[in-house]
């Protein structure tokens, strides 16, 4: 799982209710209590987000935990309990004390690829948004200078588990399974483009960043890299080129000029690597097949 500058990736290895829709307007996300979506906010957001007051639960407002109890649940974040691992630092998986929930638990590497910001992007972006085909945010701690978010456990892993680090005793997907997930995937992202108001841009869709539930319900997850759309006028945000090697649209890494259609051409990449089986990037191949999307061209051309 590699979290940098496209042009400046390096390999990683990955462990890993009802609110009616009125007429001509388009619907908005569940806002926690107590953060608003206002003008005011979502301009203060689009700035530099502000820490997390830890305040009581309510409704789908995220919990508050300490450390101790986090790391009670992990097992003092022993290397058997964790699960994952990214640019973010590493992901546990933990049963909760208090209420028995198997939960994962990120836990912010100090000395990683993402720091500080990206925490308070994802924190808030799970705290205001709300769908189906989204990972849900239970709690976070932010106790002197630890930073953990606590995620609803996903049994089945990643879709890119699924299609390249196959176990033993793991069949690979069926068609139908794998056309579920990107049907589900593709409704999560919509939701961000079209039912988040601001739009939100995801900037990182990759099959690494699809976590599965029970039945392979897919879920997009981690969103530290996530921006708001444009507004106004302009019809793109200009911002440093973040993502993942072999999934960037080439104009986004051309320009840095980032917008919904971005993650559609991330998208469609995730779809080749369903249909083909082949990973985004991959470097233990010749020069021509490294790359997915050069290599289907070159199919498509012959």
């Amino acid at each position: 799982m590699g979290y940098c500058p496209c042009f400046g990736w390096r390999k990683g290895k990955k462990l890993k209710s009802g609110e009616k829709k009125e007429p001509g307007k388009k619907p908005k996300p569940p806002v926690s209590p107590g953060i608003g979506l206002g003008t005011k906010s979502s301009a203060a957001l689009r700035q530099e987000p502000s820490a997390p007051k830890e305040e009581p639960n309510a409704g789908n407002r995220a919990q508050t935990f300490t450390y101790r109890q986090l790391a009670k649940a992990t097992k003092n974040f022993r290397s058997e309990s964790m699960i994952g691992q990214g640019g973010f630092g590493a992901v546990y998986k933990g049963i909760l004390e208090s209420s028995g929930q198997v939960v994962a638990i990120k836990k912010l590497d100090k000395t990683g690829l993402q720091g500080e910001k990206e925490f308070l992007v994802e924190f808030l972006m799970l705290s205001l948004l709300h769908h189906p085909n989204l990972v849900n945010l239970i709690g976070y701690c932010a106790e002197g200078d630890q930073r953990l978010l606590v995620y609803e456990y996903m049994p089945q892993g990643s879709l890119e588990d699924h299609l390249h680090y196959l176990t033993s005793d793991q069949k690979p997907l069926d068609w139908n399974t794998r056309m579920k997930i990107a049907v589900g995937a593709a409704q999560g992202l919509e939701y961000l483009h079209c039912g988040a108001s601001p739009p939100v841009i995801y900037r990182d869709l990759k099959s690494s960043n699809i976590l599965l539930g029970e039945g392979f319900i897919p879920k997009l997850s981690d969103f530290g890299f996530a921006k708001f759309g444009p507004s106004g006028d302009k019809s793109y945000v200009s911002t440093r080129v973040m993502g993942t090697h072999g999934y960037c649209a080439p104009e986004y890494l051309a320009s840095g000029k980032l917008t919904t259609k971005s993650d559609i051409f991330s998208f469609g990449v995730v779809l080749l690597e369903l249909i083909t089986g082949r990973k985004a990037f991959d470097e233990s191949r010749g020069r021509e097949e490294r790359f997915l999307v050069d290599w289907v061209i070159l199919l498509h051309m012959i």
